[in-house]
């Protein structure tokens, strides 16, 4: 498939805490929509550069990056890296784009700086994936201007539901303001330990909250998840069959399932 074949989805995989599982499920999406034969496109938007990383792209590799396509008249092609994974592309990124904010603070229509770059690019895939920071800074700000909806992954801890209200209240802001069309895809339950009672007690109270904006999908605190990216590959390539691996596509069955 060299074009894509149907109208492109943008979606942002946001949460304003670190350590939530945002990256891990950014990379396994992306790869899980690739191996369902989507042309997909993955965009590290973290300065952390850690989907890059988890995708084996070294660092002498990200010539160019999201920062350039952000601060300087680059494209989006001319960053975009072919990876090992059949129809899997990425945008890397570097600890250089956590300079970006400031640089483009007095910038015209800054907030619809990434949006206007991924115009020509969303002819070309299916599917883009942006992997934002852990902030709700100008880059995620950016990230949810040009995304058609968002997903959230929330793990489940005693404190999962302090912060989401500020997060859905941003989301509301930039409905009104910047991008009306922004939908919620799903909140998605990260790190889920079944032997654990708090676990099941966080998973009821945000059913309860949230209802259907909650994916039936929960991804399980997993050791096989964890290790995959120190070998350079998401968890679906580094064991297809770990319980995280299966928990991936079976949020992609979910997901596309509730969009074609």
């Amino acid at each position: 498939m060299n074009k894509a074949t149907k109208e492109c989805k943008i979606i942002a995989i946001v949460n304003q805490k670190g350590g939530v599982g945002k990256t891990t499920t950014a990379t396994n999406m992306a790869t899980a929509l690739a191996a369902t034969y989507m042309k997909t496109l993955l965009i590290d938007l973290d300065p952390q550069g850690n989907a890059s990383t988890g995708l084996g792209i070294s660092y002498e590799q990200r010539t160019r990056t999201i920062y350039d396509v952000i601060v300087d008249n680059v494209t989006i092609e001319d960053t975009t890296l072919v990876t090992t994974i059949p129809n899997l592309s990425l945008v890397p990124a570097t600890v250089d784009l956590s300079a970006a904010e400031i640089e483009i603070i007095n910038v015209n229509k800054r907030e619809f700086i990434l949006k206007s770059k991924l115009e020509i690019a969303r002819k070309e895939y299916d599917y883009i994936v942006i992997d934002c920071p852990p902030s709700l800074g100008l880059l995620t700000i950016n990230a949810l201007t040009a995304a058609d909806s968002l997903i959230i992954p929330l793990q489940c801890e005693f404190f999962a539901l302090e912060g989401l209200s500020h997060l859905l209240k941003t989301v509301e802001l930039i409905k009104k303001s910047l991008n009306s069309s922004l939908q919620i895809q799903g909140i998605l339950l990260t790190m889920y330990d079944k032997r654990n009672k708090l676990t099941e007690q966080v998973e009821a109270d945000v059913r309860e909250c949230l209802g259907s904006m909650v994916f039936t999908t929960v991804i399980p605190r997993n050791v096989r998840i964890s290790e995959a990216p120190s070998h350079g590959k998401p968890a679906l390539i580094y064991d297809l069959k770990c319980s995280g691996s299966l928990a991936y596509l079976h949020l992609v069955r979910e997901m596309l399932g509730a969009t074609h």
